[in-house]
Order: structure tokens, then sequence, then C-alpha cells
């Protein structure tokens, strides 16, 4: 017999109060840490060190990082009292679905970092919360095995523009046919941003074979594959080259692949994964290359939102990559308002720094229509497993719920800039 607590037909933040609480009277304890730094603390203690500096750490002195959470510790929400809030309405509207909450699992590469299969895992935890996910062109996973795991549940996928635009081809007619509902295209990756933590490592996981699943599983990256890799002239040494060759192998087996085809597909992708020279153009080409709607991710400008807009974009993320790219950024909700207004009614979406569901009414309060969480995901995967990453979405979604009665709202479209106070 389940000992459950009774929670069916309860408000999500209700709901999560008393799996928490009643189930604690039993003597259990959630999987992951509830508080956002605790959840962080937790994970950098279970995580290897090279995953720890490739997903908590920052571009240069972690100033934009810093600046992400400095952006909403700088606002405070104004509740108001007496007013009937005891049925609520979190959804969000984007591309025709309504989504039960504001809420998207961001695109985070090389997952595997975190905990094997990990793709997998936070595909189903999605699926089983009912929250989008964003693909990742980094994955470890082919996207189609995260599809499968998902059934019908909303799923989106972001494109790195590759300098092939054949692979470019081939990898948008693959996310169609996956079943996902609009392309993120990434626009602030065009160069790898300069990130100490990884470089006193000397550790970037895709010379390992590590985040390759889409190209490996591709066939137009597979046919490119040269018969020999080319000298690149950099020799790894000890045991960086016994580990290096243990991960390429590891990958090489799971996708048929030999050492020798493995170091030549690492090589290729390598010589063709950046684009610098991607431009406005490339939007409208790529509008030429699918019928799913198109969101830029990476915009900051006001006037790079009004750009998208001519240029026939269908929603923009105000995104700086969580801090990884451009070290001395604002936050980006410092940003968001001057793109909300110059989008018009192109939906927005935000980025980078989202840690609560206080965080959450914030975003929607100065005009996102939803929000991306990003790290804290990953963290519960590296802790729990897909069970903490449904944790997590639980965590935020119930935060935002209370948020939103207590500040006595009853629909997350009705929160705006009067809510809020600096």
């Amino acid at each position: 017999m389940s000992r459950e607590p009774a929670t069916q037909g309860m408000a999500p933040g209700r709901r999560r109060q008393m799996e928490v609480y009643v189930t604690g009277a039993g003597g259990a304890r959630p999987a992951v840490p509830v508080k956002p730094a605790a959840l962080e603390a937790r994970a950098a203690r279970v995580l290897s060190a090279e995953a720890a500096a490739y997903i908590i750490g920052g571009a240069g002195s972690e100033l934009t990082v810093q600046a992400n959470r400095s952006a909403f510790d700088r606002r405070r929400l104004v509740p108001r009292v007496l007013r009937d809030v005891a049925s609520r309405d979190l959804s969000a509207r984007l591309f025709g679905r309504t989504h039960p909450a504001p809420v998207l699992l961001a695109p985070i590469g090389v997952l595997e970092m975190a905990r094997r299969d990990g793709d997998l895992l936070v595909a189903r935890a999605a699926a089983a919360e009912n929250v989008a996910v964003i693909f990742s062109n980094q994955a470890s996973a082919p996207m189609e095995a995260c599809a499968a795991a998902m059934g019908q549940a909303p799923r989106w996928f972001q494109l790195y523009w590759s300098s092939d635009d054949d692979y470019v081809r081939s990898v948008v007619g693959r996310a169609e046919k996956a079943g996902c509902e609009a392309l993120v295209l990434t626009l602030d990756t065009t160069l790898l941003g300069w990130r100490p933590r990884d470089l006193d490592l000397g550790y970037l996981p895709f010379l390992r074979g590590l985040g390759l699943g889409q190209y490996l599983s591709d066939p137009v990256f597979r046919a490119k594959i040269p018969a020999v890799p080319p000298d690149t002239g950099i020799r790894p040494r000890g045991l960086s080259l016994v580990s290096t060759a243990m991960s390429l192998m590891r990958k090489g087996r799971e996708f048929g692949l030999s050492m020798g085809e493995m170091r030549a597909a690492v090589a290729h992708f390598t010589a063709t994964y950046s684009r610098p020279d991607l431009n406005w153009s490339d939007v409208e080409r790529l509008r030429g290359m699918t019928r799913l709607p198109i969101v830029l991710k990476g915009i900051r400008h006001a006037e790079d939102a009004r750009l998208a807009r001519q240029h026939g974009a269908d929603a923009v993320i105000v995104s700086n990559h969580g801090g990884r790219q451009v070290d001395g950024e604002p936050g980006t909700l410092d940003l968001l308002e001057g793109v909300v207004a110059a989008a018009g009614d192109m939906p927005v979406i935000l980025d980078s720094g989202v840690r609560s569901g206080a965080d959450v009414a914030k975003a929607l309060a100065l005009g996102a229509r939803a929000v991306l969480i990003g790290r804290p995901y990953v963290y519960g995967l590296a802790i729990a497993g897909e069970v903490g990453v449904r944790e997590v979405i639980r965590n935020i979604v119930a935060e935002f719920d209370l948020t939103l009665a207590l500040c006595g709202l009853t629909r997350a479209a009705d929160l705006d800039r009067s809510c809020l106070v600096e």
C-alpha cells in the first residue's frame, strides 16, 4: 500500500511542501538540498574537479556570474494582502503550447560529466514533471534517444551553427523528426570564452570525445570524418594521454567507431564547430531550412532584439551563457526590460542566474514570458540522478506558486513592474 502523501489536486506549492513534510515525519529527507547555495555546494563535492570547473565556472574573474545573481538580489517583491488567491494559474503559452509553469530546462552540454546517461535522465525527469527541455547541441546522447524517453512531452533543440552547412541542415532535419517544437540558435558561443577554471586544469571535454553525441550519431558528420586525423602538433603526455585514450575508446564503443576514427572525429569537430562569421543573414537562411519557430539565444542589447524581429525570429532569449562567455557583462535581469520593449509582441525568455521560484517571479514582473533553469538541475543530476532533477524542478515551481500567491496574485501573467522595488 502506498505511503506517499495524498497530494493529488493540490497546487504545486502546497503539494511539494506536503511531500517533504509528510515523508519527513517518517524520517525521510529530500534527495537534494532545497537552498540554492547548499545545492551548488553539495554538487561541487560529488563532481570531479574537471566537471565542477566546467559546470560551475564562468568566464574571466566570473564577474558576470556574480552580476547575474546581483541583478536578482537588488530587486525586491512587494506583496499585496487580503486578496483571494485560493486558485492560481502559473501557465505560460509559447508557440501554441500552454506550459503549466513558465519554466523550461536550458540546453546544457556534456551532462555525462555530472552523471552517466545524464541526457536521458534529464529528458525523463522533464517529461515526468511536464516541463519542456531544450536538447543541447553538445549533448552526450543523440536527440532521438532522448525524444524516445519523453513520449509526447515538449522539447526544443539548441543549434550551434557549424561551419559545415550540410551538418546544420542534417541536424535541423533530425530535430524536426524528433518532435522538437522550436529551434534555439545560440549566438554567443561562436568562439569559446576565456574560462580560467578549465584552463588551469588544461581540460576541454570535447577533445576527449565527450559531448559529441549529436555529431557522432549524424550521418552527414560521420561521412565527412577524415580517414586520417590531421596532425595538430599537440601531444598529450603522461596521465593526460592515458585518460584521453580511455575516454576516446569508451565513446568509440558507444558509437561504433574505432580509436583512430574517434581521433579523426574529434579533429573534424574541432575544425568545423565554430562559426565566427555568423551574421543576421544566416537567421534568414535558417528560416529556409526549417518550418519550426526560431528562437535566438544570447540577445542582450535592445537593438539586437529589434534586428531579431526584423530578420524573422519568433522569440528571443536574454542570456549571457550563465556568465561563461564574456567577463564583466551586466546581469541579464538588468537588460531584460530594454529587450522586452524592443521585441514588441515577440516572446522574451530570460536565462542566466535563475535559482529560485522568487527569481522566476521577478523575471516575469520585468516582462519575461518564461525563464530557463540551467545549473540547478545539473546540480540535482549530479547529486541524485533523475530524482534530483525532478526535485529541483518541483522546488522551483513550488516556490514560484507560493510566491505568486503570497504576493496577492492568482495568475503568472499578472506579474508586472508594480510588483517590484529596487
